[in-house]
């Protein structure tokens, strides 16, 4: 286990699975103390778990990032339990319905904009203040690929990637006087177990429309994030990076 966040405590969304949780190991084998934040309790305890049999600091919490007061006390919690908090990775998202506009129901287009944009803006309306407390900051959003370009069928994911960019870049220039770096992460279609469900030939499919010609991994996607979390990327903020094998140069 390395030291490059030693004394460091990270938030992470989502963090039970695919992404969320490649990221929080990354940075518990970096050090870092990791709060595991998850809908899905179960989820966030086998990752604190596993973080913690290799001799690493974690803790897991319950957390519906659609509700704002549920964000307030999970990071109030998180502050309690680890003295502080540094570094947040808000990651927790949902697809949501795949049909035309048209066909899309209000609560399907409201659903997956209280989790995708509103869970960030709830996230670091209580991280930053944390964070100055902290005096260390850098919070990194989940956008996606689908954060610059587009694709039919989806378009209440589409606008909220897409607003979570902006939003990104509006609270970049904000917390810059505090020394609190904010920028997001755009992937691609990554590997993960919600993909297995796809027969090889689909997979095969997805993968030639990235020039690499192949899908990304979750570890792939985690490396920028713990690039962005460090000091190696002091002078990084406000910016949007594509995680996408080449799918954006098309």
């Amino acid at each position: 286990m390395s030291s490059a966040f030693e004394n460091k405590v990270v938030f992470v969304t989502g963090a039970g699975s695919g992404i969320g949780e490649a990221t929080a190991k990354a940075f518990a084998h970096e050090s870092a103390s990791v709060a595991i934040a998850d809908i899905d309790f179960d989820a966030a305890e086998r990752v604190a778990s596993e973080i913690t049999s290799k001799g690493g600091k974690a803790i897991a919490y319950k957390l519906d990032v659609s509700d704002d007061a549920a964000v307030a006390f999970v990071l109030a919690q998180v502050e309690k339990d680890f003295g502080a908090l540094h570094i947040a990775h808000n990651n927790a998202g949902i697809l949501g319905d795949i049909a035309p506009l048209v066909d899309q129901s209000n609560d399907s287009w409201c659903k997956v904009m209280s989790v995708n944009l509103d869970g960030v803006f709830y996230s670091m309306k209580h991280e930053i203040p944390l964070m100055k407390k902290s005096g260390y900051g850098s919070i990194i959003n989940m956008s996606s690929i689908m954060g610059a370009v587009a694709f039919a069928n989806s378009s209440a994911y589409i606008a909220s990637k897409h607003a979570i960019v902006g939003l990104t870049k509006a609270a970049a220039i904000e917390c810059a006087v505090d020394g609190i770096r904010v920028n997001s992460v755009g992937p691609s279609v990554i590997k993960t177990p919600i993909l297995d469900v796809l027969p090889q030939e689909d997979l095969a499919g997805i993968a030639a429309r990235h020039p690499v010609n192949r899908l990304g991994t979750c570890e792939e996607v985690a490396a920028l994030i713990l690039f962005l979390a460090s000091p190696a990327a002091s002078f990084v903020t406000g910016s949007y990076y594509a995680v996408d094998g080449g799918y954006l140069a098309w």
